[in-house]
């Protein structure tokens, strides 16, 4: 259903526009729509509104429709559109912003990418870095998809593409990246945030 005049100012949260600016540090009235970020999106095929129609809801304020949106969390964060905008808008930053308010108001649209994020964040705080095989069970685990992507294994084991030990950084380099996630949890408990 087409979102009326009506409906639109109805659901326009002005504050809504600023919060996103001050915090992605972009000014999203730049974006004048002319659709490089959504033509260079290699996940657009996946999103319910494109990139461009993302930065324009946002303009509007339209702000339960943004927060609801699967694309900001189908977002890959590859910086593509970034790029690819003629007005230096840092999109992609503007699309983190977002997932980050969303999650601050316990907005999920796909709770499987979540689980993912979250199984991928905890396998950087414990080693310092990206374990894949730990990502992988961990998400197996949260999802109860215990057969994803199990067929793929064998290849990528024999290619040396995923290690059963993880690589931890020397020096103590883990242990400060651990500080790093403990000092975010410390604040998302403050403010009363899902981590």
């Amino acid at each position: 259903m087409q979102d009326s005049p009506l409906n639109i100012v109805r659901g326009r949260d002005v504050s809504f526009i600023k919060e996103v600016e001050a915090e992605s540090g972009q000014n999203v009235s730049n974006c004048y729509q002319c659709g490089n970020c959504t033509a260079g999106c290699p996940a657009a095929f996946t999103y319910d509104m494109q990139a461009n129609q993302v930065m324009r809801a946002v303009q509007l304020g339209l702000k339960d429709k943004v927060l609801h949106s699967q694309s900001i969390w189908m977002c890959l964060s590859c910086s593509t559109c970034s790029l690819r905008c003629p007005n230096n808008i840092d999109v992609a930053s503007v699309m983190e912003t977002l997932r980050h308010m969303a999650r601050r108001e316990n907005i999920v649209a796909v709770p499987r990418m979540d689980k993912f994020w979250m199984s991928f964040l905890n396998t950087v705080q414990a080693f310092g870095r990206s374990f894949e095989i730990g990502t992988m069970v961990l998400y197996m685990l949260r999802s109860l998809r215990l057969t994803t992507d199990v067929d793929l294994a064998p290849a990528a084991l024999s290619k040396g593409k995923l290690g059963f030990k993880p690589h931890v950084i020397p020096d103590g380099g883990a242990k400060a990246v651990g500080r790093i996630f403990k000092r975010y949890q410390e604040r998302a408990k403050r403010e009363g945030v899902r981590p």
